[in-house]
């Protein structure tokens, strides 16, 4: 499943609190970017595009998708990071469905890559049982149990 993998390739990172949505939005690329995936300029594309188009990037109460347009000249390969935040993040004032502490942060630069990448994500997504327990995890061994949970249930 697509957390044993995230978490093979060591982008997996649980931190207790960011200053605001949009320094979720740095602390979640680090891995991307220690890893040159992507560089430094796919978070200011990521930033200027929840500012431009308003918080787009939080798909449902808890979870955001940090990802920047097509074709990103900041893309360098194809991937996904996952952060856990202790405290979610306000991405609209006094708006709690618009609050996100679990992140799924992607770059694509192969397009047939991502799309398997995005049907696996879509698939852990629409699963309200692994979502409800994706929102309390706190550490890499409780993802890798829910990775073997619910690839033996899937």
């Amino acid at each position: 499943m697509l957390l044993k993998d995230i978490i093979g390739q060591n982008r997996a990172q649980f931190i207790d609190r960011a200053d605001d949505w949009e320094d979720a939005i740095k602390k979640s690329c680090t891995p991307l970017i220690n890893e040159g995936v992507i560089d430094p300029g796919y978070v200011d594309e990521i930033i200027g595009a929840v500012r431009e188009y308003g918080p787009y990037i939080v798909l449902m109460p808890g979870f955001a998708l940090p990802h920047a347009m097509k074709n990103s000249a900041h893309a360098h390969g194809t991937a996904i990071a996952f952060m856990k935040l202790a405290e979610p993040v306000s991405f609209v004032k006094n708006n709690p469905e618009k609050d996100a502490s679990v992140f799924f942060t992607l770059s694509a630069a192969d397009n047939e890559e991502h799309l398997k990448n995005m049907r696996k994500l879509w698939k852990m997504l629409t699963d309200e049982e692994l979502c409800a327990e994706l929102r309390e995890v706190a550490s890499v061994e409780g993802l890798l149990e829910l990775d073997r949970k619910y690839s033996r249930a899937g």
